[in-house]
């Protein structure tokens, strides 16, 4: 699935999906003063290899807010979420990255995924690559992905 982000003028930026099978949709992301959530999302997924919110929307389910509950997908929102507040307030220790998933899980009764220090460092250094790239892009551009 191709994704493509453009960089807005005013408090959001878009996202086009265009799915193999020809389908496309767009999300609005609002600006969060780092990269998109869903620019997130495509660190995590794809560092983790795993099927979340990007992953259902590849496959097939329609983009919208409040998708069915399941489990993986779950798990990598909670991920996310995490990472996300790491940007927005500094790095932490891996320890209490993981810490902070495994209460944030617990919190919305869903599974954890199998983390490690390579697998955050990893992550860690996707989010770091994309927001470089986000930031070098001037408004009304586009940064272009595939997951």
């Amino acid at each position: 699935m191709e994704l493509v982000f453009t960089k807005g003028a005013g408090k959001n930026d878009h996202l086009v999906m265009h799915r193999a099978d020809g389908a496309r949709e767009e999300i609005v992301c609002p600006k969060q003063g780092i990269i998109p959530h869903d620019m997130m999302h495509y660190a995590v997924e794809s560092g983790l290899q795993a099927r979340g919110f990007l992953g259902r929307v590849k496959d097939g389910e329609n983009a919208r807010f409040g998708m069915a509950p399941e489990a993986e997908s779950d798990s990598i929102e909670r991920l996310v979420e995490v990472m996300q507040g790491e940007n927005w307030s500094g790095p932490v220790p891996v320890d209490e990255l993981i810490d902070l998933y495994r209460v944030t899980c617990t919190a919305r009764g869903c599974p954890m995924l199998e983390l490690d220090a390579g697998i955050i460092r990893d992550v860690r250094q996707r989010i770091a690559s994309l927001t470089s790239r986000w930031e070098s892009i001037p408004i009304g551009q586009t940064l272009t992905l595939t997951l």
